[in-house]
C-alpha cells in the first residue's frame, strides 16, 4: 500500500496577522527610507511630534480620537508617500478593538504648540496697544479742550506775517555820475558869466546860436550866471543835463560841478524876478557883440576874463 502522506497543518490566521507590519511600522519604514526624521514630518503635515510617536509604537492611549487618529495616519502616509486609503482601512482595523481610556473628544491641535507664539509676548503687545489707545485719547481731549489757544496762536501767527515781510527796501544804488567835461551851448544869444564861486570871475561874455564855451577842468567850484536859462544846452561828457534854471528868470550861483548838473541841474541862489527881456546883469553886452574870445578852445577860457 502507498504511504499517506501526513495532513498540512492549518494555518493560524491570526498569526499571518501578527508578520504583517502595522501601520507604525509602514509608515516608520517609508519615513526612513526617505531620510526623514519625525520633526520634518511634523513641520509637513502640521501635526504634534508626540502623535506621529504614538501612531509608530501603536500606542493609542495618548491618542485623540480614531477619526483624528486615522485623519493623522493618512496625513503621515501621504508625506512619505503612502497610499492613504490602505493606511487608513489598516488602521481602521487595527484599531477596531481598541478600547480608549478617555471617551471625550479631544482637540485638534493644527500645530505644535512649542512653535506658538510666547504668552508674555502676546501680553506685552496687548498691553502696548491698550497704552496707545490711552495716549491717543488724551492727546484728542486736550486738543478739544484748549481751541481758544490755538486760535490765539493762529491769529498772531498771522497777524506776524505781515510785519515780517514789511522788510524795508534795500536802498537804490546811486546813480554813476558822467564823466566828461561840461561843456555850455548857446540855443540863442545869451549873456553868461562863469566864476569860481565867491572868487574871480573864469569867463564872461555872450554866445551866440551853436557856439560852445567849456568850463576848465582846473575849476575847483565853478557857479554860473545868466539871465536866459533857457537859451543854454548844458552837458557832462556825452549826458545832457537838466535845465539850469525857469526861463526868462535871472539865475546865479548855478553850480558847475557834474555831480551837481546831472542831479537837479545845479543849485541856483540870488535868483530875481523874471525879466521880459533876455539880457541881465549892469552891463550885459547887447546881442549883436561877439564875445570876448573864442570860448569853443579850452586853452581861451582863460583869456576871456
Amino acid at each position: 500500500m502507498p504511504k499517506r502522506e501526513p495532513d498540512p497543518e492549518p494555518v493560524d490566521q491570526e498569526q499571518l496577522e501578527t508578520e504583517l507590519p502595522t501601520v507604525g511600522e509602514r509608515l516608520r519604514a517609508a519615513r526612513e527610507k526617505k531620510r526623514l526624521s519625525l520633526e520634518d514630518v511634523a513641520a509637513q503635515t502640521r501635526i504634534p511630534r508626540r502623535h506621529l510617536e504614538s501612531i509608530e509604537n501603536a500606542e493609542w492611549d495618548n491618542l485623540p480620537a480614531p477619526t483624528y487618529t486615522i485623519g493623522f495616519a493618512k496625513s503621515y502616509a501621504s508625506a512619505v508617500g503612502l497610499e492613504r486609503s490602505e493606511i487608513g482601512d489598516q488602521l481602521r482595523e487595527e484599531m477596531g478593538g481598541q478600547r480608549f481610556a478617555s471617551t471625550s473628544a479631544d482637540v485638534f491641535e493644527p500645530a505644535d504648540p512649542r512653535k506658538t507664539m510666547p504668552k508674555g509676548l502676546v501680553i506685552g503687545a496687548i498691553i502696548a496697544v491698550i497704552l496707545l489707545v490711552i495716549g491717543m485719547s488724551w492727546l484728542n481731549k486736550r486738543s478739544l479742550e484748549q481751541p481758544d489757544s490755538g486760535g490765539n496762536v493762529a491769529v498772531v501767527a498771522n497777524g506776524a506775517a505781515p510785519a515780517l515781510s514789511q522788510k524795508p527796501a534795500p536802498p537804490r544804488a546811486a546813480a554813476a555820475t558822467p564823466q566828461g567835461p561840461v561843456v555850455l551851448t548857446a540855443t540863442a544869444p545869451v549873456w553868461l558869466q562863469v566864476s569860481e564861486k565867491g572868487g574871480a570871475t573864469i569867463y564872461s561874455g555872450t554866445l551866440q546860436p551853436n557856439q560852445t564855451y567849456t568850463v576848465p577842468a582846473t575849476a575847483s567850484a565853478p557857479v554860473l550866471k545868466t539871465g536866459k536859462p533857457e537859451a543854454l544846452r548844458v552837458t557832462v561828457g556825452s549826458a545832457e543835463a537838466p535845465a539850469v534854471g525857469p526861463p526868462a528868470t535871472t539865475v546865479s550861483n548855478v553850480s558847475l560841478l557834474p555831480a551837481d548838473l546831472m542831479k537837479s541841474g545845479g543849485t541856483a541862489s540870488g535868483q530875481t524876478s523874471s525879466q521880459k527881456s533876455g539880457i541881465s546883469g549892469p552891463s550885459a553886452p547887447s546881442a549883436g557883440e561877439r564875445p570876448d574870445a573864442d570860448v569853443t578852445a579850452p586853452t581861451l577860457s582863460n583869456t576871456a576874463q
